[in-house]
């Protein structure tokens, strides 16, 4: 290469480190700044989680405390003075264990399981635990159709307590006087693979004391 090659290539490389230069001058600092966000934002996700834990220990250790009341209204008064956190289902959880109190206020119990399963901030896991817990409580004050409406869409796959829903659903058809049709819920819920193998045995117990044969899956 002649020499004025390698000059002019040695200006070019010149020039475009001055541009380089003057352009981290100019816009650098929005790659500190962007550096800056990612770090302060990971602290700060960090600190919020800390904080939720820290939170929900101490909601926990104020219930586990009500708890401890042996008096049932002065449990639940204890239950009812939690104060919940800023989360839904905190303030659901705690209506679930005022509602869940086998001494307290039936009324009561029922009106708080139905806030909890109406409202779309709630998780639903804890909205599905409601219906339940609602059902099992007012018992035959709702009609069984009333009770399988309620039940039906919990059944769905997919749904958190689906098992728990279609062991209900097979002792309604008990209480219609339905035993075929029990039977044949029970034995489906044998082989039901979300179901935990206390409740897959509880079926086949009741199966056979309905009359009926289990059969292996």
């Amino acid at each position: 290469m002649s020499n004025p090659d390698s000059f002019i290539d040695e200006v070019t490389e010149e020039v475009r480190r001055d541009r380089l230069f003057v352009l981290m001058r100019r816009y650098g600092w929005i790659a500190i700044l962007i550096v800056v966000l990612i770090v302060g934002g990971a602290a700060w996700i960090e600190w919020q989680k800390s904080r939720h834990q820290t939170d929900a220990r101490a909601f926990g250790d104020e219930l586990l405390t009500a708890l401890d009341q042996n008096a049932p209204e002065a449990r639940v008064k204890a239950l009812e003075a939690v104060a919940p956190g800023d989360t839904g289902d905190q303030a659901a959880i705690k209506d679930l264990m005022i509602a869940s109190d086998a001494d307290g206020d039936k009324a009561a119990a029922l009106a708080a399981l139905d806030k909890i399963a109406a409202d779309p901030t709630v998780s639903e896991d804890y909205r599905d635990l409601a219906i339940l817990r609602r059902v099992n409580l007012a018992g035959a004050e709702l009609s069984i159709a009333d009770r399988r409406a309620a039940l039906d869409p919990l059944t769905t796959a997919g749904r958190p307590f689906r098992p728990l829903a279609l062991e209900q659903m097979a002792y309604l058809s008990v209480e219609a006087g339905d035993t075929a049709d029990a039977i044949t819920r029970l034995r489906a819920l044998t082989i039901e693979q979300d179901a935990p193998q206390g409740l897959r045995q509880r079926a086949g117990q009741m199966i056979v004391a309905l009359g009926g044969t289990v059969v292996e899956g």
